[in-house]
């Protein structure tokens, strides 16, 4: 009896994945906790692992394929002997169950931005006969009075694309035939040639990874479908050093024609947004509209921060603590004395009590950021912190973060003082109902005793939701939290 095998929900709020790399292929045998595949999240690449045993009968969902929902079938397991193709015959997934077919006017622009992808995922195919063609070449062909049976197809599986029906066209083969509508191809990118004098078929990206490092892509042989050129092929190239070098297009500043797409007359870039970036977008926006921020900030002397800090990375040199580390310490601290602040907000007329202290800190990886949690900060002192700080930023910026060490916390840092930013105001990381904008120290002046001395100063803005922290509160927490930077042995207690 055959077993489905369903796209996994690694988080409470996974909604898709992308199927990142099948670890088997079909007629495996696979026994349960064998690692069969890895899902990328917007936040980590996971391996996920049988929980039956059999033989890999039947992938349904591609290495690579984006946006694949949870619970969707990505695979069916069968018994010895069993017929893959009959258990998998009723087993459709969703993505290409309910991709809607494109209209006229978004086909050319589908087509257009698939260009900056390396693997696009496959416009709908509609046959005619033996005949495979998108709905845009067929369109053209129509009008152009072209015989789509004479037309070689570069496309997935010999598909007849647009640019196919526009290259019988200028070439005036058999394919093309006198008819009374001319449709112009002017910018149409020209289609590179191997070795041979046959059309080379490669992705965007390996196109342009090609071009950056000065190769002949037409010497590299693809390991892709139908022989496509990809990403690896050409860096297997570059660390056998069988490409050679090509003279850069003054036309276009040194990139390749593929890599440039002309639109209305302007050079831009069509690029899709990552996994990551699209959830960044989405959360940023519904926090920003929806939650109603107001700020604080003050300013803080770090002075002696900076001399006990020295004192301590002297007296050891396991762990070296930063000044980051002391402002996650000082924020736990700050939150145990003022737990009205310590809370989330999570509708329906109810908030979240916090009665530890869960530290989330940004941390910019490629792509984007990702904020892996201290938990029960107030519980370890600086030394823990700065381990558990330094694994975790190491361990994010591989993708091999678990769900629960970036999900959930109660209190976020966001620390761009690295970067020389004097003051900031973040963006509150819902449900949490504040975020601390930390900027970097610098030299001031300021005035003790009636006197102007010079004194390191870092300015802290506390973004606050107004829903479940009123102001009073908000200042009362950034106060304490003041009050512990400037005098660190405070946390020391």
């Amino acid at each position: 009896m055959s077993i489905k095998i369903f796209m996994p929900a690694l988080s409470p709020t996974m909604t898709e994945g992308n199927l990142a790399k099948w670890h088997v292929k079909e007629g495996d045998q696979v026994n349960p906790g064998d690692v069969i595949a890895e899902i990328e999240t917007d936040k980590a690449t996971m391996e996920v692992e049988s929980i039956d045993e059999g033989i890999i009968g039947k992938i349904l969902v591609a290495e690579g394929t984006e946006g694949v929902p949870v619970n969707e079938i990505i695979g069916i397991l069968i018994e010895d002997g069993e017929d893959a193709s009959a258990a998998a015959a009723d087993e459709t997934p969703a993505t290409a169950k309910t991709t809607p077919a494109p209209t006229a006017e978004t086909e050319a622009v589908l087509e257009l931005a698939a260009t900056v992808e390396e693997t696009p995922t496959p416009a709908p195919v509609i046959s005619g006969g033996d005949v495979k063609a998108s709905p845009l070449a067929r369109r053209i062909a129509e009008q152009a009075s072209v015989d789509l049976g004479a037309v070689q197809g570069s496309g997935a599986h010999g598909k007849v694309v647009r640019s196919d029906v526009e290259a019988a066209m200028s070439g005036g083969g058999a394919a093309a035939q006198q008819g009374n509508i001319e449709i112009s191809t002017t910018g149409a990118l020209p289609q590179a040639l191997d070795v041979n004098g046959n059309r080379l078929f490669a992705s965007p990206l390996a196109r342009r990874m090609a071009a950056k490092a000065g190769l002949d892509i037409s010497v590299v042989q693809g390991s892709g479908p139908d022989g496509r050129i990809v990403k690896r092929d050409i860096d297997a190239a570059v660390a056998k050093g069988i490409a050679k070098p090509v003279e850069p297009e003054a036309s276009t500043g040194g990139k390749a024609a593929e890599e440039i797409l002309a639109v209305g007359g302007d050079t831009s870039e069509v690029v899709k947004l990552s996994t990551m970036r699209k959830v960044i977008a989405q959360r940023m926006t519904e926090s920003k509209s929806q939650v109603p921020h107001f700020y604080l900030t003050m300013d803080c002397e770090l002075d002696e921060l900076l001399k006990i800090r020295k004192a301590l990375n002297a007296a050891q040199e396991d762990v070296k603590i930063s000044v980051n580390d002391f402002v996650i310490r000082a924020c736990a601290m700050g939150l145990m004395e003022v737990p009205a602040a310590n809370v989330a907000y999570e509708g329906e007329g109810v908030m979240r009590q916090f009665h530890t202290a869960d530290i989330s800190v940004a941390v910019a990886i490629p792509g984007g950021l990702i904020t892996p949690i201290v938990r029960a900060a107030e519980q370890k002192g600086f030394k823990r912190i700065s381990a558990d700080m330094k694994d975790l930023a190491t361990r994010a910026r591989e993708g091999k973060l678990a769900p629960e060490e970036y999900q959930g916390g109660s209190f976020s840092v966001s620390n761009l003082g690295m970067f020389g930013v004097k003051q900031f105001d973040a963006v509150i990381n819902p449900p949490q109902a504040c975020i601390l904008a930390v900027g970097a120290g610098e030299q001031r002046p300021v005035v003790k005793d009636g006197e102007i001395v010079p004194a390191t100063v870092m300015s802290c803005t506390l973004s606050v939701d107004h829903r479940v922290v009123d102001g009073a509160i908000g200042a009362e927490l950034l106060a304490a939290i003041k009050r512990y930077i400037e005098n660190p042995a405070l946390m020391l207690l």
